[in-house]
C-alpha cells in the first residue's frame, strides 16, 4: 500500500491559484484505506473548494488512481470532466501521474507521498519495501532490512541498538531485532550465517 499524508488545505489552495472548473479524483484503494481519497473524503474536498470560491465540476472515484487506462474511462465515469480545466488528484504520487498522463489539463495532487508501506491489524505500517528491484525479503522472514533498517544494513545490527529499538531513531524498532525474532519464530536462524552482497542500485 501506498502510504500518503493529506497537504495542509491552504497549501492545495496555493497551488491552484488561478485555477477554476476543477474536477476532483479519488482513489478507492490506498487513499481510501488512509482516509485521504475515498468517498467521503472526496466530498468533504469539493466543499471546501466551493466554499473556498472555487467552481468544482464534478468528480470521480476509479478504483485506484494508479490504473485509470485513459480519458475515455473517466469520460465514462462522469463526463462533467470535459468541463474542467484542472484536476485535483486524492491519490499517491503514481496516481497523480497516470491521471496526468491521460488528460490535457494541468494536474495538482492533495496529497503527499512518503513510502510503500502497509496496513495489518488497522496499524499504519510505513517503509515496508524500498522497491528495489531485487527482492531478497525471504532471507530475513519477512522483514526488508533494506527499508526498515535506518542504515540499510543486509548482514546484522550496527551495535548501536538498545533495548530492541534503533540507534538512529529511539522511537523505531531495531529491524534486525525484528528479522531475528521472526526468524527464530520460523525455524530458520540459519538464515542469518548468509553473507548478503550490497544492493546494486545503479538498476
Amino acid at each position: 500500500m501506498i502510504i500518503s499524508s493529506a497537504k495542509p488545505f491552504e497549501e492545495i489552495l496555493v497551488s491552484l491559484e488561478g485555477e477554476n472548473d476543477i474536477f476532483v479524483v479519488g482513489c478507492n484503494v490506498c487513499a481510501a484505506k488512509l482516509h485521504l481519497g475515498g468517498e467521503p473524503e472526496v466530498l468533504a474536498m469539493c466543499e471546501r473548494l466551493r466554499a473556498a470560491g472555487k467552481n468544482v465540476v464534478g468528480w470521480v472515484l476509479p478504483t485506484a488512481a494508479c490504473s485509470v487506462s485513459s480519458w475515455e474511462s473517466l469520460v465514462e465515469k462522469n463526463e462533467s470532466i470535459k468541463d474542467a480545466r484542472a484536476i485535483l488528484v486524492m491519490g499517491c504520487g503514481s496516481g497523480t501521474s497516470v491521471i496526468a498522463s491521460v488528460v490535457d489539463v494541468p494536474v495538482y495532487s492533495s496529497n503527499n507521498t512518503t513510502s510503500l508501506g502497509g496496513l495489518s491489524h488497522g496499524v499504519v505500517l510505513h517503509d515496508q519495501c524500498a522497491m528495489c528491484g531485487k527482492c531478497t525479503i525471504a532471507d530475513f522472514g519477512g522483514v526488508c532490512p533494506n527499508t526498515q533498517c535506518a542504515k540499510g544494513l543486509l548482514n546484522g545490527p550496527c551495535g548501536g541498538s538498545m533495548d530492541g529499538k534503533c540507534e538512529v531513531n529511539r522511537e523505531m524498532d531495531c529491524a534486525w531485532e525484528l528479522i531475528y525474532k521472526r526468524l527464530k519464530t520460523i525455524g530458520r536462524l540459519d538464515l542469518l550465517d548468509e553473507v548478503h552482497e550490497p544492493k546494486d542500485h545503479s538498476v
